[in-house]
């Protein structure tokens, strides 16, 4: 066929592409994976919400029955409620031990405490008693704050620490908040105690403070003057004399100290990262400035991912109450307390809505342990309920101690209303930040937890956990066993506390163990008798104790009778040792 030269002058040559065609093909290369990674982020709630901010909500001591989604009708929690309604509520989530120091611990690194040295074996101490001792939470322990503190979070910590401060010196801070991956903290760092309260232990006139100091120091000199007098070979002084003179000068220190409000003036204090801004704390005030850090630290942490772990003073006696929420529950001052805990979470809740951050924030609710059956503020009973659970804070491996409340909301990526009886853990927490918030779980250690992402997404309807243990100090008292081939939940005993919830000592062993089927006897009530069975169940769950026995490596204790007992070279403290006292820019 005939073409014209001017067709001829404008034909390319066979197999040429036109260049706009080629940008165009090269383009749609280009934006195929952006194209399809917007689609999965509009298809996918998690991708869409992804790097959540985080907010962990704590209690102390709060019982599992205190709740109206658990089963309370005393006690108005709306709030709480409002949050088991628009996400997932867990009943059968449990604490790694019944005590403040070991739960915490376990709370934060995913690990049994007795893996990280936070389990004692002595019955006086197994929470941390004193600013001033120096154990506390390893400096090798990664906490799941470092972890996303590495990844880009702003992390937080408002409220009670009690794992810790000092290790040798009292500036070092080697168990600090701060040194264990938190950006900022504010509050108490061991928390509210009965002496805590300005009625129990009363403040000391400056006159009256003048002389205890004048005497003290006359008396102390004493001793020491006469110590070095029998030393030198001066004079002969019997050496009953100087050690007369040595326990005089204790008990008057002691008396003083036991007396005069030196518990409260040395461990009830608030601190804003190193610095003590109040000693001792007023504790009828402080709920609120932590309510009010907390909500600071959203308001300035909102255009960027943050975790914030707000950890309540509530409901720990000596159980601060504002004035507005006094006499309100049917359950008397304890009641007032988890009302007042409760719409503290309401302005949380409400902050997140004003900042429109609700939809892209992963919210979480617990206690630390179950609530505590000999709590008294004077006369009066000021414990928790824990619902039909057996025992309660401090007692062991019983139900009542370590099952706590559970609850997740993160919209659009949870479902709203879903209930899961699934047996969980507080270790779970750990791998689950991991998962939502980007995060490298240390290759190094063991991590007990598990990711619970697939069970509150709906992608899988089992946890993974076949077995969890329950231990008192670092005492193994009891195991649970979560039995893959049906929904049955065992639970052996082999030791339960006595009257003094101790976890050694007075206690009891129990051979044959005590066997329990939790699936139909939550309260632990019937021990089960059938021998057949029973040879077949505590053969599996002692095979199970074994190996999990195997697992755990030597590690220096943090709570043993030296590091526990008090060290005035470790004692916090503004002002002049040991008339401690300062009050700071808050009040």
């Amino acid at each position: 066929m005939m073409i014209s030269y001017k067709e001829a002058a404008t034909q390319k040559p066979p197999g040429h592409r036109p260049k706009r065609k080629m940008l165009s093909t090269w383009t749609s290369w280009l934006w195929l994976p952006l194209c399809c990674v917007l689609m999965d982020r509009f298809d996918n709630p998690m991708t869409r919400n992804s790097r959540p901010n985080i907010v962990l909500l704590m209690a102390d001591d709060l019982g599992v029955g205190d709740i109206g989604c658990y089963g309370n009708s005393s006690i108005s929690t709306p709030n709480i409620d409002r949050l088991a309604r628009e996400g997932v509520m867990l009943t059968q989530h449990l604490a790694a031990d019944s005590t403040c120091t070991p739960s915490r611990a376990a709370f934060l690194t995913g690990r049994y405490p007795v893996r990280s040295g936070m389990a004692s074996s002595n019955d006086m101490f197994r929470d941390i008693t004193w600013l001033g001792a120096s154990g506390g939470l390893p400096s090798n322990e990664t906490t799941f704050a470092k972890m996303l503190q590495q990844r880009g979070y702003r992390t937080g910590l408002i409220g009670k620490w009690h794992l810790g401060l000092s290790c040798v010196s009292r500036g070092d801070h080697c168990a600090h908040p701060l040194n264990h991956g938190f950006d900022y903290f504010y509050g108490m760092p061991l928390g509210l105690l009965g002496d805590c309260g300005a009625g129990a232990t009363p403040e000391i006139h400056l006159r009256l403070r003048m002389w205890l100091w004048v005497t003290s120091a006359m008396i102390l000199a004493l001793f020491f003057i006469l110590l070095t007098v029998r030393l030198a070979g001066w004079l002969l002084v019997p050496g009953s004399v100087i050690a007369t003179s040595g326990i005089v000068a204790a008990l008057f220190f002691l008396s003083w100290f036991s007396s005069y409000g030196f518990v409260r003036r040395w461990n009830c204090i608030i601190m804003r990262n190193h610095d003590i801004i109040q000693q001792p704390a007023d504790e009828t005030r402080a709920p609120g400035l932590m309510l009010r850090e907390a909500l600071g630290f959203v308001d300035r942490h909102k255009h960027r991912p943050f975790l914030l772990f707000l950890s309540f003073l509530h409901v720990h006696t000596p159980l601060p109450t504002r004035g507005d929420f006094r006499g309100r529950s049917k359950f008397g001052a304890y009641g007032d307390n988890v009302e007042e805990l409760d719409w503290m979470v309401g302005k949380v809740l409400s902050t997140l809505d004003q900042e429109f951050l609700t939809n892209e924030t992963l919210v979480y609710f617990t206690s630390d342990n179950g609530g505590r059956l000999d709590a008294r503020v004077g006369w009066a009973y000021a414990g928790g309920w824990n619902g039909v659970y057996r025992g309660g804070s401090g007692m062991g491996g019983w139900e009542g101690g370590v099952r706590v409340p559970g609850i997740f909301r993160w919209p659009t990526v949870l479902q709203a209303g879903l209930v899961l009886d699934e047996p969980t853990s507080q270790m779970d927490l750990y791998p689950t930040l991991a998962h939502v918030g980007g995060g490298i779980l240390p290759w190094d250690r063991v991590i007990d937890g598990l990711d619970l992402m697939p069970l509150l997404q709906g992608h899988m309807t089992r946890h993974e956990h076949e077995f969890l243990f329950h231990y008192c100090g670092d005492f193994l008292h009891s195991v649970r066993w979560y039995q893959r081939d049906c929904s049955t939940v065992w639970k052996v005993h082999y030791v339960t506390p006595g009257p003094s919830t101790l976890c050694s000592g007075d206690v009891t062993h129990h051979d044959p163990p005590l066997l329990f089927d939790l699936s139909r006897d939550p309260g632990e009530l019937q021990p089960l008798n059938n021998d057949a069975l029973s040879d077949t169940v505590l053969g599996k769950m002692e095979a199970a104790v074994r190996d999990h026995r195997a697992t755990i490596s030597p590690t220096p204790r943090q709570l043993t009778v030296y590091k526990a007992l008090w060290k005035p070279w470790l004692q916090p403290c503004c002002g002049t040792f040991p008339l401690c006292g300062c009050t700071g820019e808050d009040f």
